[in-house]
């Protein structure tokens, strides 16, 4: 790994986005293998550079005469740069890696995207490739998180409904003591809640009984895990598995379950916009994160579930669908998404949301 570090640099780049806004990139460079320096390929990511680092390795292993620029940016800045620059004639990404599915989805859909040519794999669910230009590529739940200490002697909630049960039950002593995102500053609570409420039409009898129980909510999952982890809090609603599961291998006092009603399914998506300056190389190394190596890489280095149901490990689709079947709910790549988008409708959803939590 320090071989690898010694070859990347970083510099801050300020780019200008519509507006006139500046948006600050860190920017990582990672020299080919091979000393080349013909080909270079460029990646917007919203995924830490840190986490990144194994994949990015991974892909220059199989291809060492491939330079890598690698730069992290938040999601609604990935997506405001691809369309600013490919309006402004210029070329922007060779791949974009996002966890805003919605945003995606907007890319492809309205003509910012290009098929990319990828090897056919039989193994890849079709909810999870919108035609050949967007590309689901890891498989990450929405799970209750739960203090392991309070729950000693007794099992933690396991389904919305147990949820409302124990809320009730436990009265004046739980006030206070459960947190949730915050919806109106979290891109992927919002989504779970929309998801809850296409999968469960009671879903607001849960709300309600969360706000009676003086729900805590969030920008961040870190400040739930956080919370959970030292009894200020003793449950998470709808945390994103990724991050619950990494942060429970370093503090054993976090538990998390998958709820058996139904797991709301989310997934980082990729794709190569139009106007990349290398879209070879664009799908050269989408083709390599859709591989067998690239998704174990994925799976077991970047603790990020796997899709392809050619990984067969832990932290992956196929083993979580041999063990819960028709409980996974993934969020398709599919113009669905866009309806998250409409402003008309979030501000629907998101007053719906606050009358419920003060009990309206």
């Amino acid at each position: 790994m320090l071989a690898r570090l010694a070859h990347a640099f970083a510099l801050s780049l300020v780019t200008v986005c519509p507006g006139a806004l500046p948006c600050r990139a860190e920017v990582f460079s990672f020299a080919a293998f091979s000393g080349a320096t013909g080909q270079e390929v460029v990646i917007y990511s919203s995924l830490d550079e840190r986490l990144a680092q194994p994949l990015i390795a991974g892909f220059q292993a199989e291809n060492p005469d491939v330079a890598v620029r690698y730069e992290d940016l938040l999601t609604g800045q990935i997506a405001a740069r691809i369309v600013a620059e490919t309006d402004a004639g210029g070329v922007t990404a060779d791949f974009a890696f996002s966890s805003a599915m919605d945003l995606q989805v907007k890319l492809a859909n309205d003509g910012y995207a290009q098929e990319a040519t990828v090897p056919e794999s039989a193994a890849w669910p079709r909810w999870a490739n919108w035609r050949n230009m967007a590309f689901a590529l890891t498989f990450e739940p929405a799970v209750l998180v739960y203090n392991r200490p309070a729950f000693a002697g007794s099992a933690p909630p396991a389904s919305r409904y147990e949820l409302v049960q124990w809320l009730a039950r436990g009265g004046v002593a739980l006030h206070g003591r459960i947190g949730t995102y915050d919806i109106q500053k979290s891109a992927v609570g919002f989504l779970f809640l929309a998801r809850d409420q296409e999968h469960y039409p009671d879903i607001w009898s849960v709300i309600r009984a969360m706000g009676a129980a003086g729900v805590q909510e969030f920008a961040t999952s870190q400040e739930i895990l956080e919370r959970v982890s030292d009894g200020r809090l003793l449950v998470g609603y709808n945390i994103l598995g990724s991050y619950a599961a990494d942060w429970a291998r370093s503090h054993p006092d976090v538990g998390l379950v998958l709820p058996r009603d139904f797991t709301v399914v989310v997934s980082r998506v990729g794709l190569v916009p139009r106007a990349a300056g290398r879209p070879d190389l664009g799908a050269r190394f989408l083709a390599f994160v859709m591989s067998k190596a690239g998704q174990t890489i994925l799976a077991e280095k970047l603790r990020l579930p796997a899709v392809s149901l050619e990984v067969s490990a832990e932290n992956s689709a196929g083993a979580m669908e041999a063990a819960l079947g028709a409980q996974l709910r993934p969020v398709p790549v599919s113009p669905g998404l866009l309806v998250y988008l409409d402003q008309s409708k979030r501000a629907r959803l998101i007053a719906r949301w606050q009358a419920a939590l003060s009990g309206d």
